[in-house]
């Protein structure tokens, strides 16, 4: 039996404001709920290692969901980093700062990184996913073009793989594609197969 025909006895629940998340979901046949909006303070241990911080927030994120999980629920959380010089870039607050942080990427390799935690009532599991992405150097008018047109304010290291940047900017990734994008949708698939199965390792 296919996954998305396993999961009809269950209530899947995706708890993300990311449009993309949804339509990568959407895409794999897995019916779903969108969660209402809630609020998170996204705020990690100054010690945690920054290819750890995405699984610590989509963890976070889960306890945080405040509506009690019936019997067949299944909730999944999600959060996407970007991390160079074992620092995490988050979401730009201004164009200025969205600049500088595609100009630290520009001509360089960096890890785009998301955690994924899945949550029933008696049951949590999480993963993170790794993929390295090279940007080509970006001459500073290509990344204002970008940043003016494209308001990348809601990404995760000011950029979407799948906009323009991606398009005229991306030399090559080892891993995920829509990891980058914000869901690694096939190692998803694995991991919900193993947790309704209750498998203690999808490897």
């Amino acid at each position: 039996m296919l996954l998305h025909d396993k999961l009809k006895s269950y209530n899947v629940i995706l708890a993300s404001a990311s449009p993309r998340r949804r339509e990568l979901l959407r895409a794999t046949g897995i019916e779903y709920s969108l969660a209402p909006k809630f609020e998170c303070e996204e705020l990690y241990p100054a010690t945690l290692a920054a290819e750890d911080v995405a699984a610590y927030l989509s963890e976070l994120k889960s306890r945080a969901y405040p509506t009690p999980l019936a019997i067949n629920d299944i909730l999944i959380t999600a959060d996407t980093t970007v991390v160079i010089d074992n620092e995490v870039l988050g979401k730009p607050a201004t164009e200025a700062e969205a600049r500088e942080m595609i100009g630290r990427l520009a001509g360089r390799e960096h890890s785009v990184v998301t955690g994924v935690t899945l949550r029933s009532v008696d049951y949590t599991r999480s993963f993170a996913s790794t993929s390295r992405v090279r940007f080509a150097p970006l001459t500073e008018e290509q990344i204002a073009y970008y940043v003016e047109n494209y308001k990348p304010m809601d990404k995760a290291g000011a950029y979407g793989i799948q906009e323009w940047i991606g398009y005229i900017g991306i030399e090559s990734i080892e891993g995920s594609f829509y990891n980058v994008m914000g869901l690694p949708v096939q190692r998803l698939c694995r991991e919900l197969e193993c947790f309704i199965e209750r498998l203690p390792s999808c490897y």
